[in-house]
């Protein structure tokens, strides 16, 4: 990638910077064999994931189908993959009936989950989280398997320790990251019971200028909330460096699971955040509370020492997500609670 953009001007800039291969994908996905099924490619990261998939293959000199399937509750959203080469597959997954018509791949990425909503829906929350993961396993026994997780399975760490590593236990609090814990465990059940290759990445927030924790301040400082500082530090890597993590995994995949913590390298301030955007978008800003002596935060050091550190710093996130904000660009309007403490999304 040229020199980062000052700003990023629109959607289309967006999405381009989004789905654009650094060299290490397109070399990964030179020496990867076989097409690349996304499961549940419609949420966030789907999208750009799987342009950047297509996009490295072609860099790459490899003919290769990039399939990505969702319920696509939304057709225009499905219109969308067409023209930059992804075929898409409509189907509801808790529907065990439709797996047959899935295809065969030798490399899944396995991005279904329920997060939003989880409360009061803990029935379908477990559903999606749990028995969904035992299906998909299932139909792709014999394929490498990338599943997306969530550093919210570690629980609140202390911020003094740089946060939690792969070694450490899971102590997920409430039923989302319980769910996401035993999203895990059927997986690795499988894994270790008939040989499926897989890395689980434990993900912490990965954002964008239409969603992610650095939108969420943003816009908080902005419209003149008080910020609570009760979760006063946090981990956020850019999306499409995530991205490019989750297509290199396919090469370090293992039975029994590897396990991989995806986060940018800084430990976060959330009070130090908000001043600065208060400053690069001259507004008052104003706290309530404190910041606890824990916080939902990850090192991902194992993940770097992989794939190296990510392209884009927090800095460059905080002034592009600013700018974006500033003149009104369009937001997902999906906050992400990353400020709950309870475990209740």
């Amino acid at each position: 990638m040229e020199k980062s953009p000052p700003s990023i001007a629109n959607l289309e800039q967006l999405e381009e910077l989004l789905s654009e291969p650094p060299d290490a994908v397109v070399t990964a996905l030179s020496r990867l064999e076989g097409d690349i099924i996304l499961v549940g490619v419609g949420g966030k990261m789907g999208p750009s994931l799987a342009r950047m998939a297509k996009r490295a293959s072609d860099a790459a000199g490899v003919s290769r189908r990039i399939i990505g399937v969702s319920r696509f509750s939304d057709p225009q959203q499905e219109l969308q993959f067409r023209p930059h080469g992804v075929e898409t597959i409509r189907a509801d997954l808790l529907d065990e009936s439709q797996f047959p018509k899935l295809p065969d791949a030798p490399n899944v990425i396995f991005m279904t989950g329920m997060k939003f909503g989880s409360s009061g829906q803990e029935a379908m929350t477990w559903a999606m989280n749990t028995h969904l993961p035992s299906l998909v396993c299932r139909r792709y026994p014999r394929s490498r398997i990338v599943v997306f997780s969530t550093g919210n399975v570690y629980g609140l760490t202390a911020v003094a320790s740089g946060g939690s590593r792969e070694t450490d236990q899971p102590n997920p609090i409430g039923e989302y990251a319980m769910s996401c814990l035993g999203r895990e465990r059927v997986c690795e059940y499988f894994s270790r019971s008939v040989g499926t290759a897989m890395a689980f990445l434990r993900i912490n927030y990965a954002s964008e200028l239409r969603y992610g924790v650095l939108m969420d301040l943003a816009w908080q400082v902005w419209l003149g909330d008080v910020i609570d500082l009760a979760m006063g530090h946090l981990n956020t890597i850019w999306l499409a460096d995530a991205n490019a993590m989750a297509l290199q995994a396919f090469g370090h995949v293992a039975s029994p699971p590897l396990v991989l913590n995806v986060t940018g390298p800084e430990l976060l301030s959330v009070k130090e955040i908000c001043e600065q955007f208060g400053q690069l978008m001259k507004k008052t800003v104003a706290f309530k509370g404190v910041e606890s002596a824990t916080a939902l935060l990850s090192n991902a050091q194992q993940a770097f020492k992989r794939f190296g550190l990510p392209r884009t710093s927090a800095e460059q996130m905080i002034h592009w997500t600013a700018d974006w904000v500033l003149r009104n660009q369009p937001t997902l309007g999906k906050p992400t609670h990353f400020e709950s403490r309870t475990g209740q999304y």
